[in-house]
């Protein structure tokens, strides 16, 4: 059975309102840059709807820790709360 373009974009859509209305704590993934540590690189944005309050939270500090524990990496990931955002606030 094929799935529309459409179809896949709405599903995406709820999912993250669901998310959102759920009182899902989002959590996202950042790193810098190795040419410029001031740098903010959007990972992955954790955002499940799930019955514990810090599953996001956990599961992008693991992340975060297995990224950094790779050999040669020379840049810092970090979780912060919330949704993408591409600034600092």
């Amino acid at each position: 059975m094929k799935i529309g373009l459409l179809s896949i974009l709405v599903a995406v859509t709820m999912v993250g309102v669901a998310s959102a209305e759920s009182g899902g704590s989002i959590v996202t993934l950042y790193r810098n840059s190795a040419l410029d540590d001031r740098m903010r690189i959007h990972i992955a944005t954790f955002d499940v709807v799930e019955t514990s309050p810090t599953y996001n939270s956990e599961n992008c500090d693991i992340a975060a820790e297995l990224f950094e524990a790779q050999s040669g990496v020379s840049v810092r990931y970090w979780c912060e709360p919330g949704p993408y955002r591409a600034t600092w606030e």
